[in-house]
């Protein structure tokens, strides 16, 4: 399942977001990098423990638990720390799969990678070339959203973002273990979800066929959540 979600973040609250990180201290993309990125990588990275990185960081997990829809798709059980990635002329990454597991910063625990996560912070205008490009069995899907607009899709996709050549494309990236393992059931969800929210604004939500869609929503969800 691959989403897109429109206006996680506000005009205002990307302007702030970018005045923040545009302040900071950037370094080498490959700081972080596992051997295969490594071999594909050339960006450049924001320090995950730099002040700047924090205080954006916990604004866009701030925004994204208020996201209604991204609770119902990524259903989350937990959100690493957003980091931030930066993209000049000639800067890409080229075809690579993410780490299936890694350790949260603050507590040392290894967390599955469910789902992976763009938010873009700069607007397609500003820059040529930077798409992001997803791979999955239907073939290539090219992403460049506004900003404040987000992707999320299967951590298991192979991805890469296409050189840029001119501008500078910044973005916020992150990973996000969900309570249901498995991609198929959280679309599943989702579209239930959807559904449920439909049929309740067109019949209101005490009407029986929603409260037993309801129910077989959440009995659904306690088969397959993994707490």
């Amino acid at each position: 399942m691959m989403l897109q979600i429109a206006d996680v973040l506000t005009a205002d609250q990307v302007a702030h977001c970018r005045a923040v990180l545009d302040a900071a201290d950037w370094i080498d993309g490959n700081a972080t990098s596992g051997f295969q990125a490594a071999m594909a990588k050339h960006n450049q990275q924001l320090p995950q423990d730099a002040a700047a990185a924090r205080e954006v960081g916990a604004l866009i997990v701030q925004a994204l638990q208020a996201n209604p829809l991204f609770v119902s798709a990524a259903l989350p059980r937990a959100i690493l720390p957003p980091l931030f990635n930066r993209y000049g002329e000639g800067m890409g990454f080229g075809d690579h799969v993410d780490n299936a597991i890694r350790r949260d910063p603050s507590t040392g625990l290894p967390l599955r990678t469910d789902l992976s996560a763009t938010l873009f912070l700069t607007d397609p205008d500003a820059y040529d070339g930077g798409e992001l490009v997803v791979e999955d069995a239907f073939g290539s899907h090219i992403v460049k959203l506004p900003a404040g607009g987000l992707i999320l899709y299967p951590a298991s996709s192979l991805h890469r973002v296409t050189p840029v050549t001119r501008g500078v494309r910044t973005a916020s990236f992150f990973w996000i273990q969900s309570l249901v393992r498995d991609d198929a059931r959280r679309g599943l969800l989702l579209d239930m979800d959807v559904a449920i929210q439909r049929l309740s604004t067109a019949v209101g939500s005490v009407d029986p066929s929603v409260l037993s869609l309801t129910g077989t929503y959440h009995n659904l969800l306690r088969m397959w959540a993994e707490v």
